[in-house]
């Protein structure tokens, strides 16, 4: 294997899953590595995977262009048709599909089901892989980047892109300062299955606890839930068995579908902050979770990660004469376009989470009465949409 590439993508998460086809048809050689394997998991019909995503009408239209959505198994995917969000004093607001004029506000997918779709589409595109590495260090001169492992190999790139996650090594390799702030919240996440059908409606409330619970709609009558509670909570339903679990979701729901049956173990993941100065620096850019971390409210982590594949794939594939993929130029243009959504969406989540999180009866009062003014205004809804949507 040469050890010599235009571009190297160091993470095959998801996001660099589908960047790394995407830049090599663009006529780069790509290789694309990673510390664990790199590989499909076991799929299972009657098993679901805890890790899914909401993936956004415009990260559809991506994944579609370069081959993916199109593979994906149907019956593995779940339109949100609609969303009912309810406030902590009871207000309430609704998004419809059918009122917005698109087939659906967003799909759900499993993690395990995108990875099956996205890893043929490297073998296709001739990308490089090279599981199991263990990075080394990481040295940059004019020229270049290169990448030592320590088995003793040293790979060389005109562009390093880290995709590698919120605890990027690479982005700790290259100095690049983190302004983190946990939320002093932990996600609680499983799967249940549900006496009544959703109908395609994705649920959310924002309740008086501080804690933020969402029902994702799966496939059939089964549900997804992403608990954002805060850290004494999360730790209270952990320790919960699963028949006390499903009880105290449901009620916490409203008993909105009925019983529920947990089917998969509890997952947990802290939740905090993560704001970058610069996304670009010398032959470096960071993508995904490396460049931006959101709260899981709004579900749109993995859509800023494909809005960034989408992007940087966008301006390789228009760089005329610059013949250098990690050239100044095309990297700033990458940071410029990505830079206000990105924002956009950091300020609104953050907002939200501090909003509702705040435990005082005027700003309580406050927020629901904006809720129940925004379910009002189809012009204001149709806006606060939009970014989601795209």
């Amino acid at each position: 294997m040469s050890d010599r590439y235009d571009v190297l993508i160091a993470g095959a998460g998801l996001v660099g899953l589908a960047l790394a086809p995407a830049l090599a048809r663009t006529g780069l050689k790509v290789a694309l590595v990673d510390r664990g394997a790199i590989a499909a998991q076991a799929e299972s019909a009657e098993d679901f995977d805890t890790r899914v995503y909401a993936i956004s009408p415009g990260s559809a239209s991506f994944l579609s262009a370069i081959g993916a959505w199109q593979h994906l198994a149907s019956e593995r995917v779940t339109a949100i048709e609609a969303m009912h969000v309810v406030g902590d004093g009871g207000a309430t607001i609704d998004f419809s599909a059918y009122d917005l004029g698109i087939r659906a506000l967003a799909w759900i997918v499993e993690e395990r089901v995108l990875r099956a779709s996205l890893l043929p589409l490297i073998h296709a595109a001739n990308v490089s892989v090279v599981p199991g590495a263990t990075f080394s260090s990481l040295n940059w001169s004019p020229e270049e980047a290169e990448l030592a492992l320590e088995d003793g190999r040293r790979m060389h790139a005109k562009l390093v892109i880290a995709a590698d996650g919120v605890r990027s090594w690479v982005r700790a390799a290259a100095g690049i300062d983190v302004e983190s702030k946990p939320y002093g919240q932990t996600a609680v996440v499983a799967n249940f299955a549900c006496e009544r059908a959703h109908h395609g409606v994705a649920r959310q409330w924002f309740r008086d606890d501080g804690s933020i619970l969402a029902w994702l709609p799966l496939p059939e009558r089964r549900i997804s839930i992403v608990w954002s509670a805060p850290d004494a909570l999360a730790q209270e339903l952990q320790a919960l068995n699963p028949a006390e679990l499903a009880d105290r979701v449901a009620g916490a729901g409203q008993s909105a579908l009925g019983k529920l049956n947990s089917i998969t173990p509890v997952a947990t993941f802290p939740l905090a902050f993560l704001k970058l100065p610069s996304v670009v620096a010398h032959r470096l850019v960071l993508v995904g979770d490396a460049a931006h971390v959101v709260h899981p409210l709004a579900g749109q982590g993995v859509n800023l990660g494909f809005g960034d594949a989408r992007a940087l794939a966008q301006i390789e594939s228009e760089r005329g004469p610059v013949d250098d993929p990690g050239a100044p130029i095309l990297l700033a243009r990458f940071a410029r376009k990505r830079a206000e959504p990105v924002r956009a969406m950091q300020t609104v989540t953050d907002g939200l989470t501090r909003l509702f999180g705040a435990r005082s009866p005027w700003l309580s009062r406050l927020r629901n009465t904006g809720l129940t003014a925004v379910d009002r205004l189809p012009l204001v809804k149709r806006a606060l949409a939009q970014p989601a949507l795209r």
